[in-house]
């Protein structure tokens, strides 16, 4: 490898918000925040939207999705254009 290309790959916290859940792991993912992890060290902080312990087909939970919402803006777009027309 070249010498002064690659980012650094250093410890890194991945914190899953939704589940209270956090591991320490490898990564060049840069952040600002920082946390002080189990051992007493410092490491910056990436905050997740959805880990193993949040997602649904690992934990077997299934979660409600606003669907009705999401169809009644659909077709209230479309009939739009199709009485524009």
């Amino acid at each position: 490898m070249k010498p002064g290309i690659h980012p650094e790959y250093r410890p890194v916290v991945f914190r899953d918000q939704a589940a209270g859940y956090a591991f320490l792991s490898r990564s060049t993912a840069e952040s600002a925040q920082t946390v002080q992890w189990e051992d007493g060290r410092t490491y910056p902080v990436i905050d997740v939207e959805v880990s193993s312990a949040s997602h649904p087909f690992y934990t077997g939970n299934s979660r409600v999705v606003d669907t009705a919402g999401r169809v009644e803006r659909f077709n209230r777009r479309y009939q739009r254009r199709s009485s524009a027309d």
